[in-house]
């Protein structure tokens, strides 16, 4: 199964991902995203390859190899 990652040090808070992806991602009082699960069901798989593609800072990714 593959699951979303955010790399904190480059992420910048626009919250994009979060209004592309509200089912894994929600944001925090500063506007960073924080993973609900992390994890991607595989009817979610194609939204969340949309919501980590247009990152301005490519923070957000979906990682095929992780458990």
């Amino acid at each position: 199964m593959s699951r979303l990652v955010v790399d904190p040090i480059r992420c910048t808070g626009h919250g994009l991902c979060a209004e592309l992806l509200p089912e894994a991602l929600t944001l925090d009082e500063w506007g960073f995203p924080l993973l609900t699960d992390g994890a991607v069901s595989p009817d979610l798989l194609r939204r969340a390859r949309r919501a980590a593609a247009p990152c301005p800072t490519r923070a957000l990714r979906l990682d095929p190899r992780a458990q």
